[in-house]
């Protein structure tokens, strides 16, 4: 497999070879807009080899797997992310909104589902800030990486969902924010590979680094 980098004009939607459809309508993360590229006869000259015609050639699978490591850490923490702000509107909230006389912090069932978050919330950051350090230091990342994908994302759709449990009715409606946490958050789960699938890589790599 080999990598090629493919220009073109900017704003430009069909040019010899390369088709760009319009935007896929999305469920959400509708701040980034995604599209597909359909190449038919496009080419392009041997200069335009990834890494260069001497180095490149042939290099497009470990080029792929390489970028998959920093793709993995990046999602990683993305979910921290959202996991962090549904936190943060979970607390805001639950302080705010009054049952029994009371705020909703105060009952003890609150109260768990915040402590729930946040220890994931912790354990996500601290997954991937190991990650991205084996990454900066030129290390292999792959099974680090992959557990931070594979748990960030996961306490990202965790942290959502407990958090607008306790909006309650409120954090169905597009007037929260939570709702639109709700809707960005599967993406996390899928991008990168599936949960699935970092658990095979994760399950692989440690058969490999502890073989006997």
């Amino acid at each position: 497999m080999t990598c090629f980098i493919c220009e073109k004009e900017p704003g430009a939607s069909e040019i010899d070879g390369l088709t760009i459809p319009p935007k896929i309508k999305k469920l959400g993360y509708k701040g980034v807009e995604s599209t597909e590229l359909v190449f038919d006869g496009f080419r392009v000259p041997a200069q335009n080899i990834l890494g260069g015609e001497d180095e490149g050639l042939g290099q497009g699978f470990v080029q792929m797997m390489d970028a998959l490591e920093v793709g993995r850490v990046n999602v990683a923490a993305r979910g921290v992310g959202i996991a962090q702000r549904a936190l943060e509107l979970a607390l805001r909230y639950s302080q705010e909104r009054k049952t029994f006389g009371k705020p909703i912090a105060e009952h003890q069932a609150i109260q768990f589902k915040l402590a729930d978050m946040a220890t994931q919330v912790d354990a996500s950051r601290l997954l991937t800030m190991r990650a991205a350090r084996l990454k900066d230091a030129g290390e292999r990342s792959d099974l680090e990486a992959g557990m931070a994908k594979l748990f960030a994302s996961e306490a990202g759709r965790f942290c959502v969902e407990e958090s607008l449990r306790i909006h309650g009715g409120y954090g169905y409606s597009k007037e929260y924010e939570i709702e639109r946490l709700y809707r960005d958050a599967p993406l996390l789960l899928i991008g990168e590979g599936t949960s699935e699938i970092q658990k095979m890589v994760i399950g692989r790599t440690l058969l490999k680094r502890h073989k006997i």
